[in-house]
């Protein structure tokens, strides 16, 4: 895992990403000169298109990041990878069509972008074809030693054997005469000299998944493992690197005071989260305004009711506010009190149905992003009615409040909708992650990434 701006991105997604971005660049190029060829024209020097060049690479860059083809599924198939790349590609060149259309340009033109259309796909699968099995042979992995054959060492075999994983575990050793779960651990006392046993095995990594540390921990064995070379990561660490969450199983409250995280020198990015928070939404209401209105009619006809609700939510610091949606559940729908909503749920009208699914209704919820109420991007803000019991089961749940809340989030686009305390539980994980892990950049890949969640809704009730 490669850490950039404190957030963890496979090996494999940032070769496949730099020799992607490499390759819109040759297929911008290729494409002008097969289009000046036909045309009898003099193509001119490459100098002179670096400024086009790069806005479409960035542009259909932005674009796979958005649709997903990075994401887990894309990267263990092929046929998956294709279809998120032809949606990308396709996005990204009606997009740029469209910005030349509004601003009058003609940096692009039309027949140029359909040779680079059809040659970018080309190549973006050819580089899958190609790379993809090259990324996904053992040796381009991490080589992993476990310390530890119980239940988290378990877990982590289990991790080890997704398609999309990022390391291979070389053994496993039994540092306790417990009885192991992992059945093929060596038990320490079978090695002399673990350092090298380390070395012989070509160990690039050692992860402690100790069941009980007391007593157990090799200090002098780690030690000298450290010393020479080999990375020497704690369970927790280890798992909230890999999967972008923290572990709530294993989490401890020493653990989130030494971790890395939860900076304090977040003055500049509060001041530029804000910027954007005030900037976008003042534009995004602007624009969407009349959608907002056809759909509030479209609601007031479907159902009795007013178009609009306000709900009470809990935001920053525990404090609370009110939102404002578009009515997507019939008006007694809370007769019997708050409840969470379910997978086809009774309670929701007709036209609220096709509301969740396009997420049209949480496009009101931008005037809490102006007021400062809400963030774009944060945990999303629950109802006060589930914060008191979600605070007794769940711990740590106060410290998702520490960070403002979001229309969107890492919980929600890495998590389908939660509608129980297990659901609940995992979404808290991915919450704390960006709480503890917050920059700029996890913002941008955030909401690049909710354009997914829009195109695919599986997630939405």
């Amino acid at each position: 895992m490669i850490r950039l701006f404190k957030h963890y991105i496979p090996h494999a997604v940032v070769l496949l990403s730099l020799i992607d971005v490499g390759l819109l660049l040759l297929a911008g190029e290729l494409a002008w000169h097969m289009r000046a060829q036909q045309i009898g024209m003099d193509p001119g020097n490459i100098s002179q298109r670096v400024a086009p060049l790069s806005v479409f690479a960035m542009v259909i860059f932005a674009a796979m990041v958005s649709v997903g083809v990075y994401g887990a599924e894309s990267l263990r198939s092929m046929r998956f990878a294709t279809a998120r790349l032809l949606v990308a590609v396709s996005l990204g060149i009606i997009g740029i069509t469209f910005v030349e259309f509004v601003l009058d340009k003609h940096n692009f033109w039309r027949s140029t972008l359909a040779y680079t259309m059809g040659l970018s796909i080309a190549l973006l699968v050819a580089n899958r074809l190609v790379t993809g099995a090259i990324l996904g042979a053992a040796a381009f992995r991490r080589r992993v030693l476990v310390l530890g054959a119980g239940a988290r060492a378990d877990r982590l075999r289990q991790l080890a054997e997704r398609p999309e994983s990022g390391f291979v575990i070389v053994g496993y050793l039994r540092m306790s005469e417990s009885e192991p779960l992992v059945e093929e651990a060596i038990a320490r006392s079978a090695i002399h000299n673990l350092t090298r046993f380390v070395e012989n095995l070509g160990v690039s990594e050692v992860v402690l998944a100790l069941e009980e540390r007391r007593n157990a921990l090799p200090l002098q064995d780690l030690l000298r493992i450290k010393t020479a070379g080999v990375h020497v990561n704690e369970f927790s660490t280890f798992i909230e690197r890999e999967t972008g969450r923290v572990d709530l199983d294993t989490l401890n409250p020493s653990w989130l005071i030494f971790s890395d995280g939860f900076s304090s020198g977040r003055a500049i990015s509060s001041v530029a989260k804000r910027l954007f928070d005030v900037l976008t939404s003042a534009l995004l209401l602007m624009l969407t305004a009349p959608l907002i209105l056809l759909f509030a009619l479209l609601v007031k006809l479907d159902s009795k009711g007013p178009a609009f609700f306000r709900q009470r939510r809990v935001g920053l610091y525990g404090q609370g506010f009110d939102v404002i949606k578009l009515r997507t559940m019939r008006t007694d729908a809370e007769a019997h009190g708050a409840a969470w909503a379910t997978q086809g749920d009774p309670r929701v009208t007709r036209i609220g149905r096709l509301i969740r699914k396009v997420r049209i209704d949480e496009l009101p919820q931008t005037w809490s992003v102006l007021k400062g109420e809400m963030s774009f991007v944060g945990p999303r803000p629950e109802r006060p009615e589930f914060v008191g019991e979600l605070e007794q089961q769940l711990p740590f749940y106060a410290e998702r409040h520490m960070v403002k809340p979001g229309i969107t989030g890492w919980a929600q686009v890495n998590f389908p909708y939660g509608a129980s305390m297990e659901d609940s539980r995992h979404k808290l994980e991915y919450d704390l992650y960006y709480a503890k892990n917050y920059t700029p950049f996890l913002d941008l890949l955030i909401i690049l990434q909710t354009l997914r969640v829009v195109l695919w809704p599986e997630g939405s009730r």
